[in-house]
């Protein structure tokens, strides 16, 4: 027969038990509830200790989890998808011995949320013909490339100038999404730059911000696309867990040392 532990969703602070029906991880409508000491909760529902699928449907009921508890408490800190408790006790050990840690970071963290912004560019193809008008140096290349007899002289010519672009792609991403963050600046905590994807996705930032502030930002959507209106394409979404900036490190196997 398997053994159940508890898996994490995220910390709270709340002075009452919650339930938040059977939405858990894994598919089984396991109820989601707390566990706490004084005040300090971690939201956790029952799961398998000896078996953990890592695949979309888990992730996603991971944030959905958390996005739920947010709907109800002002300070949420999300614990990183995956992570499994044996006992009760092991969570309120962890609670008890770094209560002052956790109970710090939900205040300084009270009533803030993520915004993610994506923005891609809509034609490469404009893209290109700007850099290859901003940079003489690919004139150049090119034209050493067609005077070049030896193939693997050519080759070297060829890659050099895929070095180029992919270079100035890079510096191109920056320029573009530092123009986009000012509109930002005066409304947000902090940003975070995350990795961009493909070509085509030149910001990829997420935006710690004040919970409530659906229509400022939806304001502030609508006016950089008249602005880029043609050139450029940005999906965001809000509220989301604050995962770009805390990174709450929490291993079981340490839990009772």
């Amino acid at each position: 027969m398997q053994r159940d532990g508890k898996y994490i969703y995220c910390i709270i602070e709340s002075d009452y038990d919650i339930n938040l029906g059977p939405i858990g991880i894994g598919g089984r409508g396991d109820l989601v509830s707390s566990i706490g000491i004084e005040g300090l909760c971690m939201v956790v529902s029952d799961h398998p200790l000896s078996r953990f699928d890592v695949n979309p449907e888990n992730m996603m009921a991971h944030q959905k989890v958390i996005e739920v508890v947010m709907k109800e408490f002002r300070s949420v800190l999300p614990i990183r998808f995956g992570i499994i408790a044996a006992t009760p006790d092991e969570i309120r050990n962890l609670l008890n011995r770094r209560y002052s840690e956790f109970m710090e970071l939900l205040r300084q963290f009270e009533n803030k949320v993520e915004m993610n912004v994506r923005g891609t560019w809509n034609n490469m193809a404009v893209i290109y013909n700007e850099i290859d008008k901003e940079y003489a140096e690919l004139h150049e290349i090119r034209a050493q490339i067609e005077l070049l007899p030896d193939s693997e002289q050519r080759n070297a010519k060829i890659a050099e100038a895929g070095n180029l672009v992919s270079n100035a792609l890079t510096e191109k991403k920056s320029a573009e999404a530092g123009n986009v963050l000012d509109t930002f600046r005066r409304s947000v905590f902090d940003f975070k730059q995350n990795n961009t994807n493909r070509d085509a996705m030149f910001m990829n930032t997420a935006f710690l911000v004040n919970s409530g502030r659906e229509v400022e930002f939806d304001n502030m959507m609508t006016d950089l696309g008249t602005k880029y209106e043609g050139r450029c394409n940005f999906i965001y979404a809000t509220p989301l867990p604050i995962f770009n900036f805390i990174d709450l490190k929490i291993f079981p196997e340490k839990w009772e040392l």
